[in-house]
């Protein structure tokens, strides 16, 4: 489809993640699988949070927010992506993809921020236990929960209005299984320095600022710890932990690895698998991770699923 600018562009064709037809099939049932996963672990976790009262702490607070991040983000892309792989052309309209793109910026934005939030939770709770009620006050916790979806509402909007300001010529055939700034980016006519300087900005923000508050969180926790006795101590404080130390790791590495790098190093394809990685099998494995290793959480299962099964 020929355009001269944004505003006669009507749609795109998204190519999806192969164009091998052997892989289609089989690859949709796949990515269903994990959608339904996704999905159960995500909105189990919300429910479990909201009906246990022992729960109601700011762990679990910012816990129940970066679950009903991923439900939300998951559920932006993978239906869209799942037809790529039943449909000849997955065609979407032009102000679909800025609505898809500014709601997936959203919230990989906010789940950057939200992660650096438990992890100043954790520093209180490690370093400061006798200040945590009053530090980490439900007011407090409020405060900070408004700050992580106000910063990824406003770098959305920015990095939103940076796709506007593109112009499309000729090609509409989107290299990718959702709306993603670096393939538009390919596509445009008029992408300048100008761009990319913006993108790379935003990233910087988006995953640098939280970067360095976890960082930061953790060598103070680090520093705590070893100043710890007991081996029984140490060890108490690692597992409380854990679980979002693994979360981070598999998410800011897979995003850092797609932001971070100048965009001619690696080819697109390699962006995909990576972008794959953390918008759908990190929303995935995060209920995952937060219930295997959460006693508070398995015993809050347990007493769940003992009221479900006596009524």
């Amino acid at each position: 489809m020929a355009a001269d600018n944004t505003s006669s562009m009507t749609e795109f064709i998204l190519a999806g993640l192969t164009n091998q037809p052997g892989l289609q099939l089989p690859l949709f049932f796949l990515f269903l699988g994990f959608y339904v996963v996704t999905m159960v672990g995500n909105l189990g976790l919300i429910t479990l949070i909201g009906l246990n009262s022992k729960l109601h702490i700011p762990m679990y607070f910012f816990l129940f927010n970066l679950s009903f991040i991923d439900f939300s983000y998951s559920s932006a892309i993978i239906p869209k992506m799942l037809m790529s792989f039943v449909s000849k052309k997955n065609i979407i309209s032009y102000s679909g993809c800025i609505t898809q793109f500014f709601f997936f910026a959203f919230c990989v934005i906010s789940e950057c921020f939200i992660l650096s939030a438990m992890a100043y939770d954790r520093y209180v709770a490690i370093c400061k236990p006798l200040l945590y009620t009053v530090t980490m006050s439900p007011q407090v916790c409020v405060f900070l929960l408004l700050c992580v979806y106000g910063m990824g509402f406003l770098l959305a909007i920015v990095h939103t209005g940076n796709i506007l300001f593109l112009t499309f010529c000729g090609e509409n055939v989107l290299n990718h299984y959702m709306c993603e700034f670096l393939p538009l980016l390919e596509l445009s006519c008029n992408s300048s320095y100008m761009n990319t300087l913006v993108l790379c900005t935003l990233a910087a923000i988006a995953i640098g600022v939280p970067i360095v508050t976890i960082f930061l969180s953790y060598g103070f926790i680090l520093s705590s710890i070893f100043h710890i006795s007991s081996t029984e101590g140490r060890s108490k404080a690692f597992s409380t932990c854990s679980s979002h130390i693994m979360a981070v790791c598999l998410f800011f590495g897979s995003a850092s690895f797609v932001y971070l790098k100048p965009p001619t190093i690696l080819p697109l394809e390699w962006d995909k698998v990576c972008t794959v990685f953390y918008t759908i099998v990190v929303p995935m494995l995060n209920p995952v991770i937060y219930s295997l290793r959460n006693k508070d959480v398995k015993l809050a299962m347990k007493k769940t699923l003992g009221r479900i099964t006596f009524s």
